[in-house]
């Protein structure tokens, strides 16, 4: 009898501190992966990738120690322009035929205050690969009333330099800010 009442304490106990555990899929009709950048230093315009695929696997509770998997096609890059979409596809920008995905891959993923976490990986874009830092905040969970499957929704922010990437060379920052903003509203569910 007392090792019945162990094996369901263990099993409620489990279940209670690992709540997050698991893999998640991106839910890509409720999610958006963007950028932001200053033009003529007097505005700014945003653009987001249409096409990506991304993943967060936690092994534990509260996502500590979490690994991030992203995947992006540069050729679905989208800034409600055709004609600047183009060129941004075009070897003065991302050089998309060249290289055509962009990744993320997570080398941490630690938790600095309620639902907040730095996250660090290794950025691959326009064929060199960097170490970025982003900011992340667990929005919140739900349970989708129709699938039954727990969700997951993560605000992601960060910024990179163009120039680390050898992207847009040719213009000075005057035309184009070096510093892009990285912005990312994500809805996962678990698989």
């Amino acid at each position: 009898m007392f090792k019945a009442i162990t094996v369901v304490a263990a099993i409620a106990l489990l279940s209670f501190t690992l709540p997050f555990a698991g893999s998640y899929k991106i839910d890509n009709v409720h999610s958006r992966f963007g950028f932001s950048v200053t033009h003529m230093s007097i505005a700014t315009f945003n653009g987001s990738f249409k096409d990506y695929k991304l993943t967060i696997n936690a092994p534990g509770a509260d996502f500590e120690n979490a690994t991030v998997d992203l995947t992006a096609e540069i050729a679905s890059i989208d800034t409600d322009n055709g004609q600047r979409d183009e060129h941004l596809k075009g070897a003065d920008f991302f050089d998309a035929a060249k290289f055509p995905q962009l990744t993320f891959k997570s080398t941490s993923f630690k938790k600095v205050a309620d639902k907040k976490y730095k996250v660090v990986g290794d950025l691959t874009l326009h064929g060199v690969t960097k170490k970025v830092e982003l900011d992340a905040v667990h929005v919140g969970n739900a349970v989708n009333p129709q699938s039954k499957k727990e969700m997951v929704g993560f605000k992601v922010t960060g910024v990179i330099k163009r120039s680390d990437f050898g992207i847009a060379t040719g213009f000075p920052t005057a035309a184009l800010a070096d510093e892009v903003s990285l912005n990312g509203d994500f809805e996962f569910t678990k698989d």
